[in-house]
């Protein structure tokens, strides 16, 4: 019998197509080779529903509780009576408490793995003491001075307070845990800077890794799209939707850049491809060569059959997945300069950066008027530095520290 470990996140770690569930899933599928895993986990889309018997496959118990995200805005708004953080009463339900609460002392458990900071007040009070890891990914605040710094009116203040008071939970969140960890070297850092210098010590990365067999150019890919992808020209852009920097990236794209390249060659297609897309999204389909399609079952035939792809986010912290699948699937790809912050000793040939609209739509249209490119070079790179088991190898000792 294995060690029991609480194990919680935000969100449904299965299907992997996102990047937190894709960081989810593969801890969850490492951590349970060595612990009894014990998952409480929120379910924000029906669709997921389908994948519980998935994630009951790595676990010894497991709860899966459905939010609604409308309702969840509403129980937000209370954090400007309490002075919490809006992000805390949104992930906040009475009975994922009571399930922490029961399981922790049914099944005496001492240790937790916590990934995302609003998963966090659930094991600020246990029943008993716990050695605690928290996962925060990234710093989730400065997401909010980015969004503050974009916005305007009644929502440039809420973005500012919540950047505040989010700022001063992640802070509470690392005096009371064991070890916090970030995704790449420099988020931890700049995290480290945030603190008093006792605190300081336990602050550590924890990078992400990518499936090197699942993204590759040799995997056998089958379309199952109405689209016919082989037959066009076409760049690439892969992301969930529904969140904001990645909506803000493409809405940025389609005005700067893309009129550029369609003015170029009225051939040339834009497909952006993520589940979720909202309104204004949605609305970049009217723009000629600019299609939209929402969810998809797998996003890699169309990072295969692409010239290249973008990811120029505006908005940006950590390591992007869709940089990271790209390379993978040796195909060139540009990216912005936030986009690969904390991205170390990367090859140049046909990985570029660059914020210019100008040599963005010029290194695109060189790509487009080319045969496909195989960048090779790129999935080298990914195949030496980001192996799951790898990357997650740390937990085991963050996990076995002494308190």
């Amino acid at each position: 019998m294995k060690e029991p470990l609480l194990y919680l996140c935000h969100r449904i770690p299965f299907p992997p197509n996102k990047g937190d569930k894709i960081t989810t899933y593969n801890i969850l599928k490492f951590l349970s080779q060595y612990y009894d895993i014990h998952l409480g986990c929120f379910i924000d889309d029906k669709y997921d529903e389908r994948y519980e018997q998935q994630v009951a496959s790595f676990c010894a118990s497991y709860t899966l509780i459905p939010i609604s995200r409308s309702y969840s805005k509403i129980k937000g708004l209370t954090a400007l009576i309490s002075g919490d953080p809006i992000t805390l009463p949104f992930y906040r339900r009475r009975s994922m408490q009571q399930w922490v609460n029961k399981t922790v002392e049914q099944y005496r458990i001492n240790k937790a793995f916590i990934y995302s900071g609003c998963m966090a007040q659930y094991v600020m009070a246990p029943p008993h003491p716990l050695h605690t890891v928290m996962h925060f990914a990234d710093i989730d605040s400065d997401k909010w001075r980015q969004y503050a710094q974009k916005s305007h009116g009644i929502m440039k203040a809420i973005y500012q307070r919540e950047h505040k008071t989010l700022a001063s939970y992640e802070k509470a969140v690392a005096q009371a845990f064991a070890v916090s960890c970030f995704v790449t070297q420099a988020e931890t850092e700049t995290f480290k800077a945030m603190l008093e210098p006792g605190i300081q010590g336990k602050i550590l990365p924890l990078e992400n890794g990518l499936d090197n067999d699942f993204f590759s150019p040799n995997a056998p890919i089958h379309l199952g799209e109405p689209y016919p992808l082989t037959e066009e020209n076409y760049i690439v852009f892969t992301g969930a939707m529904d969140y904001w920097a990645n909506a803000d990236a493409v809405k940025w794209f389609v005005q700067h850049v893309w009129p550029q390249i369609y003015q170029a060659h009225h051939n040339a297609k834009l497909y952006l491809v993520g589940s979720s897309p909202g309104q204004e999204v949605q609305a970049l389909a009217t723009q000629p060569g600019v299609i939209v399609t929402g969810r998809v079952e797998d996003v890699r035939p169309y990072i295969k059959h692409a010239k290249a792809a973008i990811a120029p986010m505006q908005i940006a912290r950590g390591v992007q997945n869709k940089m990271l699948e790209a390379m993978a699937m040796a195909k060139p790809i540009i990216v912005s300069s936030l986009t690969i912050e904390g991205m170390d000793e990367c090859p140049s040939s046909n990985l570029v950066v660059s914020d210019n609209p100008t040599e963005i739509a010029d290194w695109l249209i060189n790509k487009l008027e080319q045969k496909p490119v195989d960048a090779s070079e790129l999935r080298q790179w990914i195949e030496r530095r980001f192996c799951w088991e790898a990357k997650l190898s740390p937990l085991l000792n963050y996990l076995n520290q002494p308190c």
